[in-house]
């Protein structure tokens, strides 16, 4: 047991070392998706429960810390991937409602709104 932590030891060390920061770009980007939610009075379904959006983002905010601190995400699609889709936890599907719409799964809303950001000439309305 103890050479196997003498192994493990140091790989994990090292990959907290070497793990890239996510680049600025991305986290601008990430950062306009979390506004677009927040400021879309939609609601946020995690686990079965809907929250006002203001809380999905804090929610969203404290997952994308975790996945910084590990050098896990680099690109505003790895968040949506990693973090914004589904619960790490019991790894239900986030939803996303807005207004009297049905819901859609927040990966593809993320997605959308995202896609609304990059698209020349657009201001990219929420749903």
């Amino acid at each position: 047991m103890r050479r196997l932590l003498l192994v493990l030891l140091p790989c994990a060390f090292a990959a907290t070392v070497f793990a890239a920061p996510l680049p600025p770009a991305a986290r601008a980007e990430i950062d306009g998706l979390l506004s677009r939610l927040e400021a879309s009075a939609c609601q946020f379904n995690r686990n079965g429960t809907w929250y006002p959006a203001a809380e999905a983002r804090s929610h969203l905010l404290r997952k994308l810390e975790y996945l910084e601190d590990r050098g896990l995400v680099q690109s505003a699609e790895q968040f949506i991937e990693r973090a914004a889709s589904s619960s790490s936890t019991t790894g239900q599907p986030y939803l996303v409602k807005c207004g009297n719409g049905s819901p859609v799964q927040s990966g593809t809303w993320l997605l959308s709104q995202l896609q609304g950001m990059r698209s020349p000439g657009r201001t990219g309305s929420t749903p």
